[in-house]
């Protein structure tokens, strides 16, 4: 399974790096930033006037929209990769870790898929719109497992938000 895994991922992660055109922090859309070197589940609340304040930044502008879902793809591809060490991890030890570990990533896979789906609402451009619209749905439907992963679709879906984002 750990080989499996580890193949189905990496093609993943060659895809959700190569759409980020930045190196900045990367703030997660959609609510919480992750805490690094934390516990698994630990967040930061974020004010709420802050985030609508975000959502305004990004309205209606296709190439924020396009950088922060750029972002967001990397961030994500990163959590992903710690978060199936942990799943690997969780294997040799209790019932209880492994469902700790399958609830963290079931979170993480949640909130990306909700990013995306956020990011879609606030986008103008059809394509833009659809493209996150279709990522998020995609995102959604892996349910946490890395089996459902499918390298080459969610390549196909990469492909179409660099289309909508003028980068391909």
């Amino acid at each position: 399974m750990r080989p499996l895994a580890l193949l189905i991922v990496v093609p993943f992660l060659a895809v959700a790096a190569g759409c980020s055109g930045s190196d900045d922090a990367v703030t997660p859309a959609g609510g919480a930033t992750p805490v690094a070197g934390g516990s698994a589940g630990a967040t930061v609340a974020v004010d709420p006037s802050v985030a609508a304040a975000g959502d305004q930044a990004l309205s209606s502008n296709t190439k924020a929209i396009c950088d922060q879902a750029a972002r967001t793809s990397t961030s994500f591809g990163q959590t992903f990769i710690a978060d199936l060490k942990i799943k690997i991890d969780s294997e040799s030890k209790d019932a209880a870790a492994k469902s700790e570990a399958q609830q963290k990533i079931d979170r993480d896979v949640t909130n990306y898929s909700e990013a995306l789906a956020d990011m879609a609402k606030l986008a103008d451009d059809k394509a833009l719109k659809g493209a996150l619209t279709d990522m998020s749905k995609q995102v959604k439907a892996l349910k946490g497992d890395v089996t459902k992963l499918n390298a080459d679709k969610m390549s196909d879906l990469t492909t179409t938000l660099d289309k909508a984002c003028g980068k391909g």
